[in-house]
């Protein structure tokens, strides 16, 4: 009867574990602060924009030419 038992609490042991570890999350684990103290020293990283584009524009019209002329 015991074999019985043990297979089926797993799935609840376990919710009841990530239930409870969400909780002690939210209550019990400080809160980041909300603003931060003082302002980044570094600019914002940005990406750079589409400039590679025409690079891969020209492989692969040079790809669809190596094909059409198999």
């Amino acid at each position: 009867m015991y074999a019985l038992i043990v297979p089926a609490s797993t799935p609840f042991v376990l919710l009841a574990t990530v239930l409870g570890l969400s909780w002690w999350e939210d209550h019990i684990l400080p809160t980041p602060p909300t603003e931060p103290d003082k302002a980044p020293a570094e600019a914002p990283f940005t990406p750079a924009g589409p400039a590679q584009l025409s690079e891969l524009l020209s492989v692969d019209a040079a790809l669809t030419r190596s094909v059409a002329g198999r």
